[in-house]
């Protein structure tokens, strides 16, 4: 008897259906049955069903005579499932990567519920995927499992059968069944989780409900959509049978109405021939089965009340004077967006009339994000070494909570921060300058960058359309032209970026000033840090940041974290880090598995950790110069290499073990290879080689000489007589060598992270 039966109908889907039959099957969870109904399909849904059931033992196609529909496929699924529960997933629909371990480590957890609720995400012909917008009535918080009298607002979920698995013995003893016709999974959800005596939920995206841009059913116009009403017909003919339902009649009327509303107004649905005809029973179902004196919330009040009397002309008048209302609102936001560009561009160039202010001087990172990177080093640098300079940082609002106290906050795109770019003597970034920004004579422009490249960068994009993404040549030219500066963290870098990014500017090898605080971290610093981030004493915290991937439309954890968590032992924890184009958290926070995606500085991750695991992230530059372990979990190389590219292969110069996929990172780690004296030999070599002037004053040097003029910088310590990072975990410390000079300033380095 399989943990799960997976019913899976499918009718003119054959484009869909193999992705979404190996989406099951490849679960990480392999206890299941996979049971693929073909409705009478006239396409290949047969045929591909066969196949899979013939590749694999667990697959079994069941062929009905004639089209039944939906309801009756799933029903002729449910007859054949033995699994305990029941999961359905439409065939052009997808599992998510380890949902079904999810799901049954949460049944589990909760006791074996008649009925578990998770989330979906919407996902669109782009790649991108949206989670459903009323996933905080999926909470896991408070008591599990429970009845739904105790969690009422799960009624305001999407009312379909995809996102629950039902214990089939509950299922079978209620006498459930899908009814034929359009909306059938009304009559069954709400009747599931009325009656169902326990209930838990799953915050997670389980299910990837795919957006199709037409041949779905409820985007096809037809007098199918009049289904709906017999469809709730049964729903309330059910509450009538039972009498201790009785309760949940106001609610279901509201969704009703609710429901009966999107279908008359979305006009993908309806045919105009029909449209009078579906106003006309609305209103007799409305009055049908409305409670007098049962409270509408003040929204949708007007709906339903034009619903339940059926103006039809009302209804229109009102919908037109809505759209004309939303145009000229539309209209008038254009007009004043192009009325308040040009009044900035004419401040602008009244600004760069007026002299320069020396003491000023304005730092920025890429996509407007908040303090830190090598920017941030260099404006603690400013303020502690050239405090007669006053400092602006320019970041969306969003981020201003990072910006320091004594820092100007400027937010892109009003008149003080093109003021700001105007006036001020240094500029300094990590990307591209402002596109409208005009370097004026006596300005300094110092490009950071963001790190030690290891991905192909600047000219050598030329070559790779696909990443490059129409990127501009001579917009990249242009601004490498007007740079004063560029810094680099070792020879590597410097021959790199003066290739593809041509200039006149001077290279300072200098080292990455954003390391700096990780050179002068103390072992009380590393402390408060874990204490910080919940790190039980003693647990080795491993730091998983993986790169982004521009050849997936879709980013993900290349890993199961809590596998991996589970596997090694209760000594272990992850700490997750998507890249800041991930676009969300890389995990789920769970047991062992701390997702820290929205944490402001990966400096304090670094040193919280007691080793990294990153596959191509310039991340193991910086981490290389704590000398502290890295794992490098190198899963698709020639993917990556083909749309990217790489400066250098890291098989042939690791910083450490490399994993070529999860069983073999796990047992680098259970192994101890972690952080073995080969492990070590890697490391330092890549340490010399990249990490050379990391000694915790690099932006004490840029600042030397670029703001104060002097040409008598502080020397470099050597990599030998450097104090390496202090570590939290028992095994991984070493004993203290020479302590590096510390640059003057009042802050401690918690306080700058």
């Amino acid at each position: 008897m399989p943990r799960f039966s997976v019913i899976v109908p499918a009718h003119q889907v054959q484009a869909y259906l193999p992705a979404c039959l190996e989406s099951v099957l490849s679960q990480s969870y392999p206890d299941l049955e996979l049971i693929v109904v073909d409705d009478c399909s006239p396409d290949a849904c047969g045929a591909i069903a066969d196949e899979f059931a013939a590749r694999d033992a667990r697959v079994r196609a069941v062929h009905l005579p004639r089209n039944a529909g939906l309801g009756p496929a799933r029903n002729a699924g449910m007859e054949r499932a033995v699994g305990d529960y029941l999961v359905f997933l439409d065939g052009d629909d997808t599992l998510t990567p380890h949902a079904l371990r999810a799901i049954a480590d949460r049944i589990k957890e909760t006791g074996e519920p008649d009925v578990l609720v998770y989330d979906y995400a919407r996902a669109h012909c782009t790649g991108e995927t949206v989670r459903n917008q009323a996933a905080a009535h999926l909470t896991e918080q408070g008591p599990a499992p429970f009845r739904l009298t105790d969690r009422p607002g799960l009624l305001k979920l999407l009312m379909v059968a995809w996102n629950k698995t039902v214990r089939r013995e509950f299922a079978e003893r209620e006498g459930f069944t899908f009814p034929p016709g359009y909306y059938e999974d009304t009559p069954w959800t709400y009747p599931v989780l009325m009656t169902a005596d326990t209930i838990a939920t799953l915050d997670r995206v389980c299910v990837h409900y795919r957006q199709r841009r037409q041949g779905s059913i409820l985007g096809t116009p037809s007098e199918r959509h009049l289904d709906v009403f017999a469809q709730y017909d049964r729903l309330f003919a059910f509450l009538e049978s039972r009498p201790e339902l009785a309760r949940w009649r106001p609610v279901l009327y509201r969704r009703m109405a609710d429901h009966l509303v999107t279908v008359f107004t979305r006009p993908d649905r309806l045919p105009r021939s029909l449209r009078a005809e579906f106003l006309r029973r609305a209103r007799v179902h409305c009055r049908r089965y409305r409670v007098p004196g049962a409270p509408v919330p003040r929204p949708v009040r007007l709906r339903h009340a034009l619903l339940r009397l059926g103006l039809r002309r009302t209804w229109r008048t009102l919908r037109l004077a809505s759209a004309l209302r939303r145009r000229t609102v539309r209209v008038t936001a254009r007009l004043l967006r192009a009325v308040r560009s040009v009044a900035l561009r004419g401040h602008y160039r009244l600004q760069r009339c007026l002299p320069l202010r020396a003491d000023r001087a304005v730092f920025a990172v890429d996509g407007d994000r908040g303090h830190g990177c090598n920017p941030g080093a260099l404006e603690e640098a400013f303020r502690e070494l050239a405090p007669h300079v006053r400092t602006a940082w320019a970041a969306a609002p969003v981020h201003h909570h990072t910006i320091p106290t004594g820092t100007r906050r400027l937010t892109p795109g009003t008149a003080a921060y093109w003021t700001a770019l105007a006036r001020s003597r240094y500029l300094v970034h990590n990307a591209a300058f402002d596109a409208g920004l005009v370097r004026r004579e006596g300005q300094v422009l110092i490009q950071t960058r963001a790190g030690t490249p290891l991905k192909h960068m600047g000219l050598d994009l030329r070559e790779r359309p696909a990443v490059a993404g129409g990127g501009d040549t001579a917009r990249l030219l242009r601004e490498a032209g007007s740079w004063d500066y560029l810094l680099s963290a070792n020879r590597h870098s410097t021959l790199t970026w003066e290739r593809v990014h041509p200039g006149r500017y001077t290279t300072l090898e200098y080292g990455q000033p954003r390391t700096d605080v990780l050179q002068r971290a103390t072992p009380a610093d590393v402390a408060r840090l874990r204490e910080t981030l919940g790190i039980p004493e003693g647990t080795v915290a491993i730091l998983y940041a993986p790169t982004h991937r521009d050849y997936r439309r879709t980013q993900h954890a290349a890993l199961d974290l809590e596998r991996v968590v589970t596997r090694l032992g209760p000594r272990f924890m992850v700490l997750a880090r998507a890249h800041p184009r991930h676009g969300g958290p890389l995990a789920e926070s769970a047991g062992r598995v701390l997702d820290v995606s929205d944490h402001p500085h990966v400096e304090s991750l670094c040193l919280a950790s007691d080793a990294l695991v990153t596959d191509y992230s310039a991340l193991m530059f910086d981490y290389a110069g704590l000398d502290r372990p890295i794992v490098i979990h190198a899963d698709e190389p020639e993917a990556f290499e083909a749309a990217r590219g790489t400066y250098f292969d890291l098989r042939d110069l690791p910083p450490g073990a490399i994993a070529r996929d999860e069983d073999e990172l796990i047992d680098i780690f259970a192994g101890g290879h972690w952080r073995g004296s080969r492990s070590a030999q890697l490391r330092a070599a890549f340490r010399e080689r990249f990490c050379p002037h990391d000694d915790g004053r690099s932006a004490e040097r840029v600042v030397r000489r670029v703001v104060l003029g002097q040409t008598d910088l502080p020397p470099v310590v050597p990599l030998e007589e450097r104090r390496p990072a202090p570590s939290a975990v028992a095994g991984l410390a070493r004993a203290p060598l020479a302590t590096v000079p510390q640059p003057a300033g009042p802050r401690t380095v918690t306080e700058s992270l």
